[in-house]
């Protein structure tokens, strides 16, 4: 079965079918006299959970240092939201309901608003939402949470929380395996701390395997094979190997510059979300932040943070990665995911959200900018526009900018008069007016992960037609070219923010077709660095020019994987 991969490694045993217990909830109506209780009982069970989550975090720290346990911080962060947990308080008072169905109703409407985003990043931190809302429900009803394995075993689940990753880890857990999920899911950064093997967007798994088959994980390819033959096992061992060998390699190549063989200079960035994730991305090699996600100061609260708790933030993202710049995205949100009276949309893939919301709310807008320009004091603060489709919104976002100016000039706050600015090339139209969008800023960064589901009019998440999500199809190669020479026709450097920038496959196509900057997971920079260290850009042009000229993603896919192998005999590129 084919999914993605989500943790390299191979691992092969016995399958446990791990079923998440997910807590009922119905409606029940109370009388004025029981409020103080039923909020007692939500009280009690907020308390227990954050204890839980304080384990968790304890073991997490543990097993995974600061960086990789701060996906519990913010958990945590959740449970003692003060605003959240007073308007459930109020609703119980003033709609005489039970406790674990205002929990449950107050945080599935801003999960449900979550999922109507296009951005995958968000659907991915709505389950982080969910996990906290279950966890509070089960203990207001004092459910208990399974957790213990006996012997190894492989988990094939539907999805999995941070939590089940972490506290399985504890357990002789071989592989996970799980029919949702993406590459930018807190399990899958988890499981790739972990060094667990993991794949994920499998879809039927969970329908496929029974607890007790033999199945093998190859996190490499994003496999999950049923009851493998033994020539497949005596194969995926060998991969293994060869892949073993080639990433003790690339520790070396950690603190060495990303230039090519012919001394081409390339930025090489990492792509976060957290403060505790920069010292990661330095040990792993990056120069510099080429996307810091905003969003994550949003996830689960009811009301944006203030310009106070913003400014420590950004400040703090700066200082560590100081002197190395630090690119920040204003906040991408499909839709007003956090304020009270958000409402659906029927269409949120074409609908209000990125640049769109932060140009109809200007206070909000107006707290973000002066935030990130108090935060600039080091003159390594880059601010990038989301979801940019006209000349027009670039044109009103700097004029936002230029008033954050003046109101911090007016009360003599200091802050890089010279900060660089940016758009993320994420929609047809920005991509088709690049040259004159890069008039207008300092830099391009195209996110692919968008880009190619509109170009390619596909959701990648609808099993019916994901197949179409084709990021080597000459559509999407010939915009990406002309993004890149128009950026450069403008003097103005080209990044890349999305999954495209992280594939090996596309390395040195990407360097050929003259792209100035890749920005990355940080798992991923080393192996990046290493392809773009190994090719001259005259090889890699060639490369670029032939693919350009071929006419199917299949053909582009088999000639990359052909000429990798060829360039970098070492690579360890498969095409299973």
């Amino acid at each position: 079965m084919k999914g993605v991969p989500a943790s390299p490694g191979v691992a092969v045993g016995p399958a446990y079918l791990y079923a998440r217990t997910v807590p009922q909830v119905q409606m029940r109506h109370i009388v004025a006299e029981d409020v103080p209780a039923e909020v007692e009982r939500l009280q009690t069970a907020m308390a227990r959970a954050e204890k839980e989550l304080q384990k968790i975090h304890a073991f997490a720290e543990q097993k995974l240092g600061t960086e990789g346990a701060g996906i519990f911080e913010a958990q945590i962060m959740i449970l003692n939201d003060a605003v959240l947990i007073g308007a459930i308080e109020h609703r119980i008072a003033q709609e005489l309901l039970n406790a674990e169905y205002v929990v449950w109703d107050e945080i599935t409407r801003y999960k449900r608003i979550m999922l109507g985003a296009p951005d995958e990043y968000m659907h991915e931190r709505a389950q982080d939402v969910e996990d906290v809302m279950h966890r509070i429900v089960r203990n207001i009803q004092d459910q208990k949470l399974f957790s213990r394995l006996d012997g190894e075993s492989v988990i094939i689940s539907e999805n999995l929380t941070p939590a089940d990753t972490v506290i399985f880890s504890r357990n002789q857990i071989l592989g996970y395996a799980t029919d949702l999920g993406g590459t930018t899911s807190h399990a899958a950064i988890l499981s790739r701390s972990l060094k667990i093997p993991a794949v994920v967007g499998l879809r039927n798994a969970t329908r496929q395997v029974r607890s007790g088959d033999r199945v093998a994980i190859d996190g490499y390819s994003g496999l999950l094979i049923i009851n493998p033959a033994e020539e497949t096992l005596q194969h995926l061992q060998r991969k293994a190997a060869r892949f073993r060998e080639f990433d003790e390699r690339l520790t070396e190549i950690a603190g060495l510059v990303a230039e090519t063989v012919d001394h081409h200079h390339i930025e090489l960035s990492a792509n976060i979300e957290f403060p505790e994730e920069v010292e990661f991305a330095r040990i792993q090699g990056a120069a510099g932040i080429g996307l810091y996600r905003t969003e994550s100061l949003i996830i689960g609260r009811a009301q944006y943070p203030s310009e106070e708790e913003q400014t420590e933030v950004y400040t703090l993202v700066a200082e560590g990665m100081y002197p190395h710049p630090v690119i920040f995205r204003t906040f991408d949100v499909g839709g007003d995911k956090v304020m009270p009276d958000a409402q659906a949309e029927e269409n949120p893939f074409l609908g209000w959200r990125g640049i769109r919301i932060l140009l109809d709310q200007p206070e909000i807008f107006q707290a973000q900018l002066r935030a990130l320009l108090r935060a600039s004091g080091r003159r390594n603060v880059r601010i990038m526009f989301p979801m940019v489709s006209t000349v027009t919104e670039v044109r009103r976002a700097r004029a936002q900018l230029e008033a954050a100016k003046e109101g911090l000039r007016s009360r003599s706050i200091p802050f890089d008069e010279e900060m660089k600015i940016g758009v993320m090339i994420e929609v047809p139209s920005a991509a088709i007016m690049a040259d004159a969008i890069a008039a207008e800023i300092d830099f391009l960064s195209i996110g692919t992960n968008d880009l190619i589901q509109y170009l390619m009019a596909v959701d990648r998440d609808n099993a019916a037609v994901a197949d179409l999500y084709q990021q080597f199809n000459p559509a999407v190669l010939r915009t990406i070219k002309t993004i890149i020479d128009a950026g450069h026709r403008r003097n103005v450097w080209v990044g890349m923010c999305g999954e495209m920038a992280g594939d090996p496959l596309a390395t040195i196509l990407l360097v050929g077709l003259g792209l100035d900057e890749f920005s990355t997971v940080p798992t991923t920079l080393p192996e990046i660095k290493k392809i773009i260290r190994s090719v001259r850009v005259k090889d890699a042009r060639r490369v670029a020019a032939r693919a350009l000229a071929l006419e199917t993603d299949d053909e582009v896919r088999t000639f990359l994987v052909r000429t990798t192998r060829k360039l970098i005999p070492e690579l360890p590129i498969d095409i299973d």
